[in-house]
């Protein structure tokens, strides 16, 4: 084999790593979907389905899903927004409803390769709350799992405990992890701050783009995190507000995974 040629195959294999590389990117979503109403007080999936193929994303952390409500008129609203999207639909329940159940729900571009649905603890008489697993196979091969969850809203008690079990849980996760979803506090509380120990946030300390509510942002309580620190970079992120669809915004966060 000639120089010239050896040099052209190395560039050639190098070029090619290169592009695997720069393709390991994940596309994150969460989107508290209001049960399926929108804010003009219809019930329209279509226009939370279109929020999320505008997005494009690989994977979305839904909170506030109903299945099987009387208040969801008894649809099966993760898999009523997976077909619409073209993703495949993951539900975990967090308490008993109108007739169904409750929960935190994922989609994703990728089928499932297990799941774990998790009872997060709370106050006497406080709403339950739970954090949903989900480990897929990217289309670039490597194994990931994803967290969506949802805090209790009505005081920091709650959140606390169930920040502790979050990090207690998932703490040692066999691959390369990302938490989402609403989780009802703002940068700089307790409460964030525990989850910090654990996984590494997404947005900008200095200036925290607002998420809720929809209409006219004044706080972020909507969150995508990673763990471990040293596999993921954050390539982009963006609020989406769309004062239809849900009374949050949506947070796209796009990771890069590392070797």
């Amino acid at each position: 084999m000639s120089l010239r040629s050896l040099t052209l195959i190395i560039l050639i294999t190098f070029s090619v790593a290169m592009s695997a590389q720069q393709e390991r990117t994940v596309r994150i979503l969460t989107f508290n979907i209001y049960h399926g109403a929108t804010m003009k007080g219809d019930f329209d999936l279509d226009v939370l389905a279109d929020v999320i193929k505008d997005v494009d994303p690989d994977l979305v952390a839904m909170q506030e899903v109903d299945f099987k409500t009387k208040r969801a008129k008894g649809y099966d609203l993760p898999t009523e927004l997976g077909w619409r999207t073209k993703m495949a639909p993951l539900f975990g329940r967090a308490m008993p409803y109108s007739g169904g159940e409750y929960g935190e729900a994922i989609l994703s571009k990728w089928s499932f390769i297990s799941s774990r649905n998790i009872a997060l603890p709370c106050l006497p008489g406080k709403e339950p709350r739970a954090a949903l697993m989900g480990t897929t196979v990217t289309d670039f091969g490597d194994t990931i799992s994803f967290v969506a969850t949802h805090l209790d809203h009505e005081g920091p008690e709650s959140r606390i405990m169930q920040v502790e079990k979050i990090n207690k849980v998932f703490a040692n996760n066999r691959y390369p992890s990302i938490l989402a979803g609403d989780l009802n506090d703002i940068p700089g509380s307790e409460v964030i701050n525990i989850l910090e120990r654990h996984w590494t946030p997404t947005y900008n300390r200095d200036n925290p783009a607002f998420t809720f509510p929809s209409t006219t942002p004044d706080r972020k309580i909507d969150y995508v995190m990673y763990s471990p620190k040293e596999r993921w970079q954050v390539v982009k992120t963006e609020v989406i507000c769309d004062s239809i669809a849900t009374d949050h915004c949506v947070y796209l966060v796009e990771l890069k995974l590392l070797p």
